[in-house]
């Protein structure tokens, strides 16, 4: 048995979280500073939209690449490197905490790897889907959709749950509902884009790969499919 005076109250965040949090915060100081003028000089201003341009995702190169079947790594990247810029400080905060939160939740149950996985492959699909779908505009930045995918592991996890407990599973939509209702009204009162497509994306794929991520789940569905 382990020591009372060593006994944390608090379950420690996730390492891989940790890590992902770190690399968003550090490169958006970077940016925020860079603009106040406080490090690299006069052309420091124009960092922001030196990345977004060089690393944020961009439907319409995504297409030229569908179109002709040619994926150059300088663009294949965007995938994934998109996740690590965001517009503002602000943007890059309520990224950060909800990543923190969520990212504790799903991390205390799933292993390191799977959750590291759930948050940048639901990103990839976000960012997939926008890039099919969205009519503009053409860039795709931030960490929401790979947060979303989160979203849908804790929503897997609460929908499991309920079913154990033998309550109303629906209602481990409850998160992703509200979330969709303030995004409305955000819409409606300072205007909208086509960035949610992504991040409702994120969430779905997010959920259905929790399915094979969460503990056992893989087992569990070979099993299923055996007794078939």
């Amino acid at each position: 048995m382990s020591s009372p005076q060593t006994d944390s109250p608090v379950n420690p965040i996730p390492p891989v979280v940790v890590a992902l949090f770190l690399a968003i915060i550090v490169i958006e100081a970077v940016f925020s500073l860079g603009t106040r003028g406080m490090i690299g000089g006069p052309e420091a201003v124009g960092w922001r939209q030196g990345a977004i341009q060089d690393y944020g995702f961009n439907a319409e190169i995504f297409g030229w690449m569908l179109q002709n079947g040619v994926w150059p790594l300088e663009h294949v990247k965007r995938f994934v490197t998109y996740v690590f810029v965001h517009g503002s400080f602000t943007h890059a905060l309520f990224a950060g905490v909800m990543l923190l939160a969520l990212g504790k939740f799903v991390g205390e149950v799933f292993s390191q790897w799977a959750t590291l996985l759930l948050f940048m492959t639901s990103a990839i699909a976000g960012a997939a889907v926008f890039g099919l779908v969205a009519p503009e505009p053409p860039w795709l930045i931030g960490a929401f959709p790979g947060v979303y995918g989160l979203i849908g592991g804790f929503t897997y996890l609460l929908w499991l749950r309920l079913g154990q407990m033998g309550e109303n599973q629906a209602r481990a939509f409850s998160l992703i509902g509200i979330l969709m209702v303030l995004q409305l009204i955000f819409g409606l009162l300072f205007g909208s884009n086509s960035t949610w497509l992504a991040d409702v994306s994120g969430f779905g794929f997010g959920f259905l790969l929790s399915f094979f991520l969460a503990p056992g789940g893989w087992a569990k569905i070979r099993a299923r499919i055996r007794h078939r």
